[in-house]
């Protein structure tokens, strides 16, 4: 598994204090990641990308990865409530494990740009929700 978190820990920790700061160094991230995942999946070996894909943008650069190679893909959406949403990483922000701590209000302001996938972007999607409680 490739984690966009990780690698701009890893590798823009220091640069990281904005969102525009975020999108330089996701920038340069997804310059390198993309052809190297592209060799990964044209070496027949299999690849999950934990990247943010909530923009058309964001899964324009997954889908010109994809199109690099003959792989089969899919790609997973979260369906879930904002509330829900916002526990997981309020617990996850508990835990101090992850490289990042992410307030409420920075995930009201990226989520605010979530654009749902549509069928012409090319992905096979599989849509995950909560099951029921009785």
């Amino acid at each position: 598994m490739i984690r966009e978190d990780e690698w701009l820990s890893g590798l823009y920790g220091e640069q990281l204090g904005s969102t525009h700061d975020y999108l330089r160094c996701m920038t340069l991230l997804r310059g390198v990641v993309g052809p190297h995942v592209a060799e990964l999946l044209n070496a027949g070996l299999s690849v999950v990308l934990d990247f943010q894909a909530n923009t058309v943008d964001a899964r324009s650069w997954m889908r010109g990865t994809l199109d690099e190679t003959k792989a089969a893909h899919v790609l997973h959406l979260l369906d879930v409530p904002e509330e829900v949403c916002l526990a997981r990483l309020k617990a996850r922000n508990a835990t101090g494990e992850h490289p990042f701590a992410v307030t409420e209000a920075q995930f009201r302001q990226i989520s605010r740009h979530f654009v749902p996938p549509r069928p012409e972007e090319g992905f096979d999607v599989q849509i995950h929700r909560p099951e029921a409680t009785p």
